[in-house]
């Protein structure tokens, strides 16, 4: 059995451009590639007969699949975050150890109900260490919409987490 390739339709023809574009916006050719053969695999999986612009189509769906997979980062961040070992207390105090785990429980459960750009720029800059310039280039954002986002998000925490403090 053939594989019949959609060469008609010039999906192929974009590659190298679509390699190119992601690994300017990823800033790593390996995962610009990876992201290129994800895409392609979907075109060839999809009913790609009746696409009349592949360029377009191809970059749209290039795009989808990337965006997936900040999703799931976000999620696996999440929960690995759940997962670590907060068995003992540092201090010894074990009230102030359920303190602590309250707090990064409503922490965690305050930055779910934010947009997702307001949390990526939230763990980005206070966990991550990076700067504004830095997350707005990652995001493709002006500085300034990175530090409204922060500044929501900082709100937000200090509204959700006012009646923890003790």
């Amino acid at each position: 059995m053939t594989l019949k390739l959609p060469r008609r339709h010039g999906f192929f023809e974009h590659y190298e451009e679509l390699v190119g574009t992601w690994t300017r916006r990823l800033r790593n050719r390996q995962q610009a590639e990876d992201l290129a053969h994800d895409t392609f695999v979907r075109v060839l999986e999809s009913d790609s007969a009746a696409v009349q612009q592949p360029r377009a189509y191809l970059h749209q769906t290039a795009r989808n699949i990337a965006v997936d997979g900040y999703r799931r980062e976000d999620r696996r961040g999440a929960m690995e975050s759940e997962a670590i070992d907060l068995s003992e207390s540092p201090t010894g105090d074990p009230e102030h150890f359920m303190h602590a785990i309250q707090l990064a429980d409503s922490i965690e459960q305050a930055l779910t109900e934010l947009p997702v750009n307001c949390r990526k720029v939230f763990v980005w800059q206070k966990i991550e260490g990076l700067t504004q310039a830095e997350i707005a280039e990652r995001l493709g954002l002006s500085r300034n919409m990175v530090e409204k986002y922060m500044i929501r998000t900082l709100r937000h925490l200090r509204d959700r987490l006012d009646g923890l403090q003790s």
